[in-house]
């Protein structure tokens, strides 16, 4: 078996300097329909209008099967030689941006700006692609191929898009393949595990501002990250408290009654998790004690750690593709999309086109000059687990 993944893996290297040439003559397509699709609206479960230009993208490049879901994914179908498994190449289609943001892109020379254009307008641009560029650069695959387009992944979606269509496949599937405009050389084989959660502070208007220690509810969740903030991690299962962002009050004069407090647990372990979990539910006890404050913590996010070993064929050939590319594989973990395809037993891993600034901001950057290389990556990467880079386990 060693031999043989030896052999393919030699064998899709020797392809890169082709893909690479000629995906280059190709980017500008990719370019057209980042455009077309991330100009599109689509917040978290408003996602309809651009994954309805998605199908009808691939529905014009003669993709088969396309069609929706019952909880609003996208999907077409592009057959196989053979026939007898499915390769899923999915890019989540929502963006944390409302429909009250300008969408407006921008395209230089070197650079295409705007509202998410890297995270994730362009991993959706390269799967609406994808058969086209099959086609010019005569990639034949063995297995089926699902271009999927997933609603409800960021934030309080939950991942709950990917995780539908898993449930609820009727093929079998060999691997997963997560595309995200940036960054290049990302590479995700393993899953943390991770909670999510807020919590709120509501002090009553009618509240007795004259009772000691009486403050509002900015000062109020002040206190709960401080106690947040003391809590002890372990440097190893690695772990980490993320505070997100804190939104509450109105004005300058006028004392805070709500506010919110948006926070992830990650580690290595499950354990700490939950650990971590117990301890900031006490703490948010303690607060709403000693304050009289209404404080709730609601989760509505869980990951499992698990994925793939480093030393898996599938890990290996994509580290091996970077490295060919001159790209230095960065290995992280994954609490997105990965996640699902892990839970479900599938070997999967997540995989950026090209260098990226600004994420999550309006001036979003994604650069242009590295979009040929992530796409000779990915394609290489699908040839690999087509000629069996994947079925070890």
């Amino acid at each position: 078996m060693e031999t043989e993944i030896g052999s393919i893996i030699e064998e899709v290297v020797a392809q890169l300097p082709r893909l690479v040439e000629r995906c280059a003559d190709l980017r500008d397509r990719v370019i057209s329909n980042l455009v077309m699709l991330g100009e599109i609206p689509a917040p978290t479960f408003s996602e309809g209008r651009r994954l309805e230009a998605f199908v009808r993208r691939l529905s014009g490049l003669g993709v088969a099967e396309c069609a929706t879901d019952g909880i609003g994914n996208a999907f077409g179908l592009v057959p196989g030689q053979e026939r007898k498994k499915s390769i899923v190449v999915a890019a989540h289609a929502d963006t944390p941006f409302s429909e009250k943001f300008d969408h407006t892109i921008s395209v230089s020379p070197d650079r295409v700006t705007g509202p998410a254009v890297a995270d994730n307008s362009l991993g959706l641009a390269v799967v609406a692609t994808l058969p086209d560029l099959l086609e010019e650069l005569g990639v034949k695959l063995r297995c089926d191929l699902i271009l999927l387009g997933t609603v409800r992944s960021l934030g309080r979606g939950d991942i709950r898009g990917i995780r539908y269509f898993l449930d609820n496949r009727k093929l079998p599937i060999r691997a997963g393949l997560c595309v995200e405009g940036g960054q290049l050389g990302r590479l995700s084989v393993r899953s943390l595990g991770m909670l999510r959660g807020e919590i709120t502070c509501t002090v009553p208007e009618e509240y007795d501002w004259t009772r000691f220690g009486a403050t509002g509810a900015i000062l109020t969740l002040n206190e709960v990250i401080n106690r947040i903030a003391a809590i002890r991690l372990p440097k190893k299962p690695r772990s980490a408290i993320v505070l997100g962002s804190v939104e509450g009050g109105t004005s300058y004069g006028v004392i805070a009654t709500h506010a919110v407090l948006r926070l992830e647990v990650r580690s290595e372990s499950d354990e700490i998790v939950e650990q971590v979990r117990n301890q900031i539910e006490e703490a948010v006890h303690e607060v709403a004690a000693d304050t009289g404050a209404n404080l709730r913590l609601e989760i509505f996010g869980r990951r499992h750690p698990g994925g793939l070993s480093y030393s898996h064929s599938l890990a290996r050939i994509a580290r091996v593709i970077m490295e060919s590319l001159q790209v230095k594989p960065r290995v992280t973990p994954s609490t997105s999309e990965l996640c699902a395809f892990i839970a479900h037993g599938i070997p999967a891993l997540t995989i950026g086109i090209t260098r990226a600034e600004n994420i999550s901001e309006a001036d979003e950057t994604a650069y242009l000059h590295q979009i040929p290389l992530g796409l000779a990556q990915l394609i290489a990467i699908l040839m690999g687990i087509d000629r069996g880079c994947c079925d070890e386990d």
